[in-house]
């Protein structure tokens, strides 16, 4: 029985040389080189170099991923450095325009005019590694849309702030100067009163939350004053266009008086907004004749504006005289910084306050304020 039931020789032997590692083999050659052949079988060979070839082909797959993101990293990392230095350099800016404004103003006290070239010139400050552009304006020549509601007297009137009809009729009178018809008009106003206004009673032509949550998208209400004239935009009635157009025009100063107008630093090209103060009742080429025969020194007294010939002895209706000013109290400055491939963009707005006080910024706003 035991000898039928041991394994053959044979095949132990075949078993164990299976199990035995196979080694190179080495001979020279008839050259007297040596060459080493594999133990394997030439089908496993090719099994093996295809592995290495897997192996090799991940690790560069994974090495070009890190030297990626190592390289998006580095690119992200130097960009943020620069935008953050750019913003120091458009708030150095800021310094310097605010000097100039206390300059300007400590040099006249009783009005501000175009002398000095300081209105709209681009000036260019050279900075390390770029540069960047400044430009001072009058910010208070435009319509300002928080005089639609007396938000100042909503304690006068039971909390609720009440709109005022003088700045309701220079809005329409805006519009309608703009090419914009009366019922589009008296819609924009009305919406733009119930935008600002802290209650939900909407006025005729207006709209309140109600309105809007069928818009799409569906919004509601500031119920509080503008914080930029890009609200606009929002108002039911108002088109892309129309709001491009106003944009010019209009702006949302932190108070709710009427608009300012310094006849002084008004440009030709604004006259439609001295037709605004008058109602419309003159044409755009009186208005621009107007401004375009001021003295070179300005008018020196308010009287002396009104009584121009080319006004042809129109006077703004009310309380609406009153806006016309010799003098400014809101400058805007729009910085633009370069720093390499960076851009930074910014608006500042500057409140000059009552005289003796020293300017300051009161909003500022990265990027083109809509």
């Amino acid at each position: 029985m035991d000898r039928h039931c041991e394994e053959p020789q044979a095949t132990r032997q075949s078993r164990a040389g299976a199990n035995r590692p196979r080694l190179l083999r080495f001979a020279r050659n008839d050259d007297g080189h040596v060459e080493s052949s594999s133990a394997f079988p030439a089908r496993e060979r090719g099994a093996a170099l295809l592995t290495v070839l897997l192996l090799v082909a991940v690790m560069a797959v994974v090495s070009a991923a890190a030297v990626e993101r190592l390289t998006l990293a580095t690119r992200l990392a130097g960009s943020a450095s620069a935008m953050e230095q750019a913003r120091h350099f458009a708030m150095a800016g800021e310094a310097l325009a605010l000097r100039r404004i206390d300059t300007l103003l400590a040099a006249n006290d009783s009005q501000v005019t175009l002398d000095g070239g300081w209105h709209g010139r681009t000036f260019t400050l050279p900075l390390p590694g770029g540069s960047a552009e400044m430009r001072l304006t009058d910010g208070g020549n435009c319509f300002n849309i928080n005089s639609l509601v007396a938000t100042s007297q909503a304690g006068e009137s039971g909390g609720i702030a009440p709109p005022r009809p003088l700045a309701i009729q220079q809005f329409t009178a805006l519009l309608q100067g703009l090419g914009t018809d009366r019922a589009t008009a008296d819609r924009i106003v009305a919406g733009a009163v119930d935008w600002i206004d802290a209650d939900q009673s909407a006025m005729p032509n207006g709209a309140e939350d109600s309105a809007y949550a069928a818009a799409s998208p569906a919004r509601r209400t500031a119920d509080r004053p503008m914080a930029s004239a890009g609200e606009l935009a929002q108002i039911a009635g108002m088109t892309p266009a129309l709001a491009q157009r106003l944009s010019r025009w209009t702006c949302a100063l932190p108070a709710d008086d009427l608009s300012p107008i310094n006849v002084n630093t008004l440009l030709p090209e604004q006259a439609v907004l001295l037709q605004m103060l008058t109602g419309n009742r003159i044409s755009p080429a009186q208005a621009r004749t107007a401004l375009a025969a001021r003295p070179s020194g300005g008018y020196g007294s308010v009287n002396r504006f009104w009584a121009d010939p080319a006004l042809g002895g129109i006077a703004p209706p009310g309380d609406a005289a009153s806006q016309v000013r010799l003098t400014t109290r809101w400058f805007r400055l729009e910085t633009n910084v370069r720093l390499g491939d960076v851009t930074l963009g910014s608006s500042a707005l500057i409140d000059a306050g009552e005289q003796g006080q020293r300017a300051r910024v009161v909003r500022r706003s990265w990027g083109s304020e809509g």
